[in-house]
C-alpha cells in the first residue's frame, strides 16, 4: 500500500469516526428532547381530561356534560392513537377518553403515580403512558392515566437518521476523493525525489536534489541526501585517485622484475657474478613491491569502522622506544634524540597512556620517524623527537632539519602516492603521512605539519589521554 493511499484511508477513517460520533451524539440528545417535549404534552392532555371530567360532572344533567365535552375537544388537538383513562381512589375507571383500551393499566403504575405524584413507562414504536396524580379539593384525589404514539417524533427521527446517515455516507467518498487528492499533491515533491535519485548513477554523483531549499521534512530530507551525495563523490573520487595511483606504483617494481627476468633470458650463458646481480636486483624489486603491499594493506586496516578495531591501553613513551629502535635497526646512520616532557598531571597511574591499537600507533610513530631520517639525511643536525602530556592530550613532535617542503606541497601531503617535488629522489611511495592521517583520525587524534622549503619539517601527533 503507497504513502497516498495509506494517508488517504487513515484521514477518511478519522473523519468517519469524528463524524460517527457527532452524529450519535445529534441523535441522542434530538431523541430525549422530543421524547421529554411528548411527554409534557401528555401530562397536559392529562390535566385537561381532568378539568374536563370534573368540571362536566358538575353539570346538571348528562347531555349537558356531553355538550360540555364536544365543546372543549374543539380547543385541543387530538393525540395520535390517544387514550385517557380517570382513575378515582378505589382505582375505579370514572372517565375515558379517545380510543378503547388495549389493556388493563398496570395497578403498580397506579400505586406508583399515588407515591410520587406522576410517572413515565415508554413502551415500543415510540408509544408513551403517563400517569398524572390530580388532587380535587372537594372530591378528592385522581389519578389520570394518558396513552399515546408519538408519531411526528417517529417521524423526524427516522427522517434524521436518514439524513445523518446520507450526510455521513457523502461526507466520506467526499473526504476519500479530496484526502486522495491533496495527500497527492503533499507527496508530489517526494515523487519528484524519488525520479531524480533513480536518474543519479554512479557516473553523474555532482548531481544533487533540487527538493533541498525550504524548511519542511521533505526538503531536510533531500538536504540530508545531498550530503549523502557528497560524501560518496568524494569517497568515489578518492577511490578512483587511490586505484589509479596504486596501478601506477605497483606497476614500476612489476615492470623492473619482468625486465630484469626477460634480460637475463635473453642471453643463453652469463657469469655467475651476473646472475646474482640480476636476481639481487629483482631480490629488491620485490621488497619495494612487498612494502608498498603492505603499505596499501595498513591503509585499508586503518579505514576500517573505528568501533571494529581493537583497544588496548597503550603507553606512547614505551611505544616511542620501541619505534626507535626499529628506526636506528633501519637507518643506522641517522641520529634521533628523544624528549620526554615532565607530564602535567604526576598523579596519573600512566602517564602517558592512550586508549588505542599498538600496531597502528606503531606503524604511525615509524612513518614520521622514518620520514624524518629520509629526508634529511646528509643533514648534521639530529632529529628530535618530543613527547609531551598534559591531563587531555598527549603529542609526539618529531622535528628534522631536513629539506623541506613548499606550502603547496605541504597542502597535499596526505594524498595517497603524493610526492612533493623537493623529495622525488628520496626513495618512498607516498603513502606514510595519507595512513598515518587515517590512523590519528581512527583514535580521535589530530596530524598537523609545519614545514618550511630547505628548513626543516616538525609534524605533530596530538592523541586524547586515556582516562584512568
Amino acid at each position: 500500500m503507497t504513502i497516498r493511499t495509506r494517508l488517504t484511508l487513515q484521514f477518511a477513517l478519522i473523519l468517519a469516526v469524528t463524524l460517527l460520533l457527532f452524529s450519535l451524539v445529534i441523535y441522542y440528545f434530538t431523541y430525549h428532547s422530543r421524547r421529554e417535549f411528548f411527554s409534557e404534552s401528555l401530562f397536559a392532555r392529562a390535566r385537561i381530561v381532568a378539568h374536563v371530567y370534573l368540571d362536566g360532572t358538575n353539570r346538571a344533567d348528562e347531555e349537558s356534560r356531553a355538550s360540555y365535552r364536544r365543546y372543549l375537544r374543539q380547543f385541543y388537538r387530538t393525540l395520535p392513537q390517544e387514550e385517557v383513562r380517570v382513575f378515582d381512589a378505589n382505582d375505579r375507571v370514572v372517565f375515558k377518553e379517545g380510543r378503547d383500551g388495549r389493556e388493563p393499566v398496570p395497578q403498580e403504575l397506579l400505586r406508583t403515580v399515588r407515591e410520587a405524584g406522576r410517572e413515565v413507562v415508554l413502551e415500543d414504536d415510540y408509544r408513551q403512558t403517563v400517569g398524572l396524580l390530580y388532587r380535587d379539593a372537594a372530591r378528592g384525589d385522581f389519578v389520570v392515566v394518558a396513552s399515546s404514539v408519538d408519531a411526528d417524533s417517529r417521524q423526524k427521527m427516522n427522517d434524521l437518521f436518514t439524513v445523518l446517515l446520507s450526510g455521513l455516507l457523502a461526507s466520506f467518498v467526499i473526504v476519500g476523493i479530496g484526502g486522495f487528492f491533496f495527500a497527492g499533491q503533499a507527496l508530489k515533491p517526494m515523487q519528484r525525489i524519488i525520479q531524480e535519485v533513480d536518474s543519479i548513477t554512479a557516473s553523474d554523483l555532482h548531481r544533487r536534489l533540487s527538493q533541498a531549499e525550504g524548511l519542511d521534512e521533505v526538503s531536510l530530507l533531500a538536504q540530508r541526501f545531498n550530503s549523502l551525495l557528497n560524501r560518496l563523490e568524494t569517497a568515489f573520487a578518492g577511490q578512483r585517485t587511490f586505484v589509479r595511483d596504486a596501478s601506477h606504483e605497483l606497476r614500476t617494481p612489476l615492470t623492473a622484475i619482468i625486465g630484469q627476468l626477460e634480460v637475463a633470458l635473453l642471453q643463453q650463458e652469463r657469469t655467475p657474478q651476473e646472475y646474482r646481480r640480476v636476481l639481487q636486483s629483482t631480490l629488491d624489486a620485490a621488497r619495494l613491491l612487498k612494502d608498498l603491499t603492505n603499505g596499501l594493506l595498513q591503509i585499508a586496516r586503518a579505514s576500517d569502522d573505528p568501533s571494529q578495531v581493537q583497544r588496548t591501553l597503550v603507553r606512547l613513551d614505551e611505544l616511542l622506544l620501541l619505534a626507535h629502535e626499529e628506526v636506528h635497526r633501519r637507518h643506522p646512520t641517522c641520529r634521533i634524540d628523544l624528549d620526554f616532557g615532565e607530564p602535567a598531571d604526576n598523579r596519573r597511574r600512566v602517564p602517558y597512556g592512550v586508549l588505542g591499537n599498538e600496531a597502528l600507533l606503531l606503524a604511525a610513530f615509524l612513518n614520521i620517524m622514518e620520514n624524518a631520517c629520509k629526508f634529511s639525511s646528509g643533514c648534521t643536525e639530529p632529529v628530535v623527537a618530543t613527547l609531551t602530556a598534559t591531563r587531555t592530550r598527549i603529542q609526539l613532535v618529531v622535528r628534522d632539519q631536513g629539506v623541506g617542503m613548499s606550502e603547496a606541497d605541504r597542502q597535499q601531503v596526505f594524498v595517497p602516492f603524493f610526492r612533493a617535488e623537493a623529495v622525488r629522489n628520496v626513495p618512498g611511495h607516498g603513502i606514510g603521512l595519507p595512513l598515518t592521517a587515517k590512523i590519528m583520525e581512527l583514535h580521535g587524534g589530530i596530524v598537523s605539519i609545519e614545514s618550511q622549503l630547505k628548513q626543516g619539517t616538525a609534524v605533530t601527533l596530538d592523541l586524547p589521554a586515556a582516562v584512568v
